[in-house]
């Protein structure tokens, strides 16, 4: 048994140098090849396998080491060498599928981003600067806008915007004057009294701080646009966190020191109240009654401003990548699919303008021949109409033009044909409709809702000039943002003009010259129509002014209004007094 293992421990050895070789089904090993090597006793030079260094001839018993033969044994000695058992996979299950594999990840599925890849958050957390600007915003929200119009949201929207410029940094010329009108919107709540200015101009100014922070210049970039801020405000959460979470806990000592100050200025504050009544008639000014309904305010204002600054700076921070430059897909309409269809808009839209400018130097004497109807009736009845068409053709316009074929010049020629003739045509329109409410007001009067259409009427045509212009290039990248600026230009122009002013001066204006006036349309305004309401007669006067005479508003400062000041100040030198109103005009007009 010694003998044998003495055997083979010398090829085991050899196994080891010369390294693994598979077998044949024979047991004789394989070369490169794929055939069995021959023998070690063929003519064929075998390989040399005890190139390793040699051992003493004779080991010593004594040293208890495994007698190690330095030559090879006889060939005829080597016992043939056992296969070698290859590992195999267990044949697959009846219960079990095939194995599934990770597939790599793409950019819509990077770690982190679960949608929109292109605005990837940032790799840090929120620096203390961005802290800053989201607690002095959401301070301001809390503490000075209240629910009426007044100088307190002009004051909070200060607060916001100069906490995300310190975030920001020096801005651009753009963003200044985005953010200039946001912040011209908000002063409407306390330059303006009526109480339709207000809504529309804190949507205007949201819209505005978001462009500013977002940007954008195609469609897609000014959709985002408009969202941003509110987008990055609920992604900054995590933002947020991770950077609380970066500067360690606060500790109780603030706490603990704050509660001691409030402990103090109580006690010492009761007791100074109550040595002096001055003094306490002075605190009980500075402590507001507020309710459970005034804390969920608060609260509910100091959210949404802490959130629009953190959006802000998330913005700056994390600005999304939207490639705006990128080319769009070539459209697919070719002119035989809206050749047809632009044509025929083209021959009607042709039609309709001969016949107003059959109107137009006819007068009134040719619209109650041909039509039957006062020349007022006919330019009530057909301006909305008018209105519609504009709007729907831009919207005709800006299909066609997104979607048709221009590769070759004969492709761009007649598109800048068709849709310059109908984008032309569609201004005379707009000028006709124009005149229309003119001779509508000399007929009734003006409102704030005519004035308002009328201004709508005139943006139209500035954006009908804009499609001409971009027309000449087929290239219209600039385009639709410039019609979003120039909207918001033109109702921060007219809020600046004050319509309700405007349309009492009118109205009163023209009672002096025909006696004609509806008072229960001018009683309805607010006290931005004031100070024009004044000139009126006692008894008109009267009748347009019973409601604001005794009317308060303002409970606290954050309230006060310049157009409700200037009222009360109008009031004081003129007598309004309990009198028999009637409706001047019965019925639509």
């Amino acid at each position: 048994m010694t003998d044998d293992k003495a055997a083979r421990r010398p090829k085991y050895r050899n196994f080891r140098k010369a390294g693994y070789r598979p077998v044949s089904g024979s047991g004789k090993p394989v070369g490169a090849g794929g055939s069995p090597e021959p023998a070690e006793g063929a003519d064929v030079e075998a390989p040399k396998v005890s190139e390793a260094p040699r051992v003493s001839e004779t080991p010593k018993v004594s040293e208890r080491k495994p007698v190690e033969v330095e030559e090879e044994p006889k060939p005829a000695e080597v016992p043939s060498p056992a296969p070698v058992v290859t590992a195999t996979l267990p044949p697959p299950s009846a219960w079990q599928g095939q194995p599934r594999y990770p597939a790599p990840m793409s950019a819509m599925a990077t770690p982190g981003v679960p949608f929109m890849p292109w605005w990837r958050p940032p790799t840090t957390g929120a620096p203390g600067k961005a802290l800053v600007a989201g607690l002095v915003a959401g301070l301001g929200g809390a503490f000075l806008a209240v629910p009426n119009n007044g100088i307190g949201w002009f004051l909070a929207g200060l607060a916001g915007v100069g906490g995300v410029l310190f975030y920001a940094g020096r801005p651009t010329v753009e963003r200044a004057l985005w953010l200039a009108g946001a912040l011209a919107f908000l002063a409407m709540g306390f330059l303006r009294a009526a109480e339709w200015v207000f809504p529309l101009s804190l949507m205007a100014s949201m819209l505005c701080g978001s462009i500013a922070m977002a940007g954008g210049r195609t469609v897609r970039g000014l959709v985002f646009g408009t969202l941003g801020v509110g987008l990055g405000g609920l992604r900054s959460i995590p933002w947020v966190a991770k950077g609380l979470r970066r500067r360690g806990r606060i500790g109780i000592r603030p706490f603990v020191s704050a509660g001691v100050a409030l402990v103090l200025l109580v006690v010492f504050g009761s007791l100074l109240a109550g040595a002096d009544k001055g003094f306490n008639d002075f605190l009980e000014g500075l402590v507001p009654d507020l309710e459970l309904g005034t804390y969920v305010q608060k609260a509910f204002f100091g959210v949404v401003a802490a959130l629009g600054a953190l959006g802000a700076c998330y913005l700056v921070a994390a600005p999304p990548e939207i490639d705006e430059d990128a080319e769009a897909k070539p459209g697919s309409l070719r002119l035989k699919d809206y050749g047809l269809p632009v044509g025929v808009l083209v021959v009607l839209f042709t039609g309709f303008v001969g016949t107003q400018l059959a109107v137009l130097f006819g007068g009134e004497t040719y619209v109650m021949k041909t039509a039957g109807v006062t020349f007022a009736e006919y330019a009530r009845t057909g301006f909305w109409q008018l209105l519609w068409v504009a709007v729907l053709t831009l919207g005709v316009i800006a299909g066609v033009a997104r979607f048709a074929v221009k590769k070759t010049k004969q492709e761009q020629l007649w598109l800048r044909v068709l849709l310059g003739s109908l984008a032309v045509l569609t201004l005379v329109i707009v000028a006709s409709a124009l005149s229309r409410m003119w001779f509508y007001q000399q007929a009734y009067g003006w409102t704030v809702l005519r004035l308002l259409v009328a201004s709508c009427e005139l943006w139209l045509a500035v954006v009908y000039l804009m499609v001409i212009a971009s027309g000449i290039s087929l290239r219209a990248n600039w385009l639709p943002k410039a019609i979003v600026a120039s909207g918001a230009a033109f109702f921060l122009a007219v809020l600046a003009m004050n319509p309700e002013r405007m349309v009492a001066d009118y109205n009163v204006s023209r009672f002096e010259a025909t006696k004609k006036i509806d008072t229960y349309y001018l009683s309805q305004l607010s006290e931005d129509a004031v100070p024009a309401l004044v000139r009126l007669p006692a008894h008109e006067r009267s009748c347009a002014l019973r409601w604001m005479k005794n009317r308060t508003v303002e409970q606290d400062w954050r309230e006060w209004n310049l157009a409700r000041h200037n009222a009360r100040k109008s009031l004081e030198s003129v007598a309004v007094t309990e009198v028999t109103c009637e409706r001047a005009y019965s019925g639509e007009r």
